[in-house]
């Protein structure tokens, strides 16, 4: 199934891409103050840099040579001042790139996370959590590394290397020319290894992204692995796509080592032929032995950067294109918004808290779950839906609170269609209990306040739990209602976090309530004190209870069949029964191996 972003995570594009870095630019603007001082230091410490060689050649011709031995004193304090303000311009370089990067990823993280809150339901069924988890973490860093050793280091050593030329030619522009002669042969060099090197680090993120897929995979089925005795299995897949993922980047880190090489030795060959010219030239007395050793130095900062071209280039490349997966999935809107229109109630006789009218939904194309399906609950009426597997009755569930939008049809709620709902208002008035119950981590008074605005007075707390019939469970944990909850309530029960979400529920106390499957996959105790619950729950208040244990939903005032995509009967349990239909069949069917 396609997912927003999944087309560039093989991808990994240019080294700079204009448009990117406009939009880079625009999310760092708010820090614009730190990316000046940054850029303002970069010339000095270049100034700072030129000048270390240059005062070598001073104190070699003017003090050296000529046994002024005080003078020589004087260079070279001046030459360990200069060294200081180095260490002090390089390191406040530093602090300033890392801050500026930190800011502006601590800017993408929370306005990433705050995009997908506001994206619909079906964005997460089709894009796994590693994915965003990486977006949202590993993307972002990979951009801050754009400022502290891409984008800006690039600048530095461009500032450094115009100086250097500059400086070169004006001290002799003969050696200079010189010195230049091997680049030509440099940037056919690291052209050959940086596009070597490109296509190997394209094979490198293929490897890591299927190596995560596969622990992300192993780790979230863990408890089937070892149900079925597949260790040995597991370990077998996750050592071969380890060993694909080390020799993938072995071959990166030999290409990127042939271009560190490579600039090297021609970086060697081209002191090699500056020390045979300028010394024939000392010899004829057109060159002064300081030029020399100042043009050896400064050969060596000319060719410094080039030489870490290649990981400047990794670093940017990574950057562009975990760049361009966060503004894709920036720019990727929300299916379901609140409009804003204004509600308009209907005259007369109150309408239905919840009605369907001929509602067609697929979650892909045109393979409908539901088909012209209609359906309507009056105020304070207690209905249960039922059906086999696999018939839309979540769905229908998830279609009342908007979590999807109908394809056709409409979806009212309170005789209003739910696109004309405040999301937020829409979502507090239909309050659904899921099979799945999700704890967050935090206390246990924290959960039950979840989605409350405002204080929430202990008694009600109180109340709420005693009416959920999970007073005894909270009372016997050692802190009670401050027990801090592991990640998604793992140090409760499955029967004791349903417990706690009828609580919520209570505290949360929505208008309109949904039960989707809310007391399957107990114990029987449990389900007994579940269903004492949740008749505290449901009292004066509407709800439609899904099912699939049709014992759970006899004493429902009406129960409606969901069948094919649409309502294919409705009655009491006992008309039912009697009219002999698909209820009836579903209920022999479940009755027979108890019975048995």
């Amino acid at each position: 199934m396609p997912d927003v972003g999944h087309e560039f995570d093989e991808r990994l594009g240019t080294a700079f891409d204009r448009r990117l870095a406009v939009r880079l630019w625009h999310a760092a603007r708010p820090h614009r103050a730190l990316i000046a001082g940054s850029l303002g230091l970069f010339p000095l410490i270049a100034a700072v840099e030129l000048a270390q060689p240059y005062l070598l050649k001073v104190a070699i011709d003017d003090h050296i040579l000529k046994g002024d031995w005080l003078g020589l004193t004087w260079i070279a304090g001046l030459y360990v001042g200069v060294l200081g303000l180095l260490y002090v311009l390089r390191w406040l370089e530093a602090y300033l790139m890392n801050l500026t990067g930190q800011r502006v990823i601590h800017d993408l993280r929370a306005a990433l996370f705050a995009h997908l809150l506001r994206l619909e339901a079906a964005f997460f069924d089709r894009n796994p959590v590693g994915r965003l988890m990486t977006r949202v973490l590993g993307d972002v860093e990979a951009v801050s590394e754009a400022f502290t050793s891409g984008l800006f280091a690039v600048v530095a050593d461009v500032i450094t290397l115009v100086g250097v030329v500059g400086v070169m030619l004006w001290l002799d522009w003969h050696l200079a020319l010189v010195t230049f002669s091997i680049v030509p042969t440099l940037f056919v060099a690291a052209g050959y290894f940086r596009l070597r090197a490109r296509d190997a680090y394209r094979t490198v993120r293929q490897r890591l992204a299927h190596l995560n897929g596969l622990l992300q995979e192993s780790l979230q089925g863990m408890a089937v692995i070892q149900l079925f005795a597949r260790e040995r299995h597991e370990a077998g897949r996750f050592r071969e796509a380890n060993r694909a993922y080390r020799r993938a980047l072995f071959t990166s880190m030999i290409y990127e080592a042939s271009l560190y090489a490579s600039v090297e030795a021609l970086g060697s060959i081209a002191l090699a032929v500056l020390l045979w010219y300028g010394g024939g030239q000392i010899v004829a007395g057109a060159v002064t032995f300081g030029v020399l050793v100042a043009f050896i130095q400064y050969t060596n900062r000319f060719f410094l950067p080039i030489r870490d071209l290649g990981a400047k280039y990794t670093v940017m490349q990574s950057a562009m294109a975990s760049a361009e997966r966060i503004f894709g999935l920036l720019d990727r809107p929300p299916a379901i918004v609140s409009i804003g229109r204004a509600t308009t109630r209907h005259q007369g006789p109150r309408p239905p808290a919840l009605e369907l009218q001929g509602v067609w939904f697929a979650y892909e194309g045109e393979a409908w779950v539901l088909r012209d399906c209609s359906l309507s609950v009056a105020p304070g009426e207690r209905v249960a839906l039922v059906g086999p597997t696999g018939e839309g009755k979540s769905t229908i569930a998830r279609l009342l609170n908007r979590s999807y939008e109908a394809q056709r049809g409409r979806v009212l709620v309170d005789g209003v269609d739910v696109r004309d709902w405040d999301l937020a208002r829409l979502r507090r008035h239909v309050g659904i209990i899921f099979q799945d119950t999700v704890l967050f981590t935090g206390t246990v008074a924290e959960n039950l306040k979840l989605g409350v605005d405002g204080a929430v007075a202990p008694a009600d707390l109180v109340r709420a739990v005693e009416t959920a019939r999970a007073a005894a469970f909270v009372a016997a944990l050692p802190r009670g209602l401050d027990e801090a909850l592991g990640e998604r309530g793992a140090n409760v029960s499955h029967g004791q976090r349903q417990l706690l979400a009828i609580a919520r529920a209570l505290v949360y106390n929505p208008a309109v309530l949904v039960l989707d499957e809310a007391t399957s996959s107990v114990d029987a105790e449990s389900e007994a004190l579940i269903r004492e619950a949740m008749a505290g729950l449901l009292a004066g208040r509407t709800s439609l209870t899904i099912a699939h244990r049709l014992a759970t939903v006899q004493h429902a005032e009406r129960i409606l069949v969901l069948h094919r995509g649409r309502i294919h009967e409705e009655g009491t349990h006992a008309t039912l029964v009697r009219r002999g239909g698909l209820y009836a069949r579903l209920t022999e069917l479940q009755a027979g191996p108890s019975a048995a």
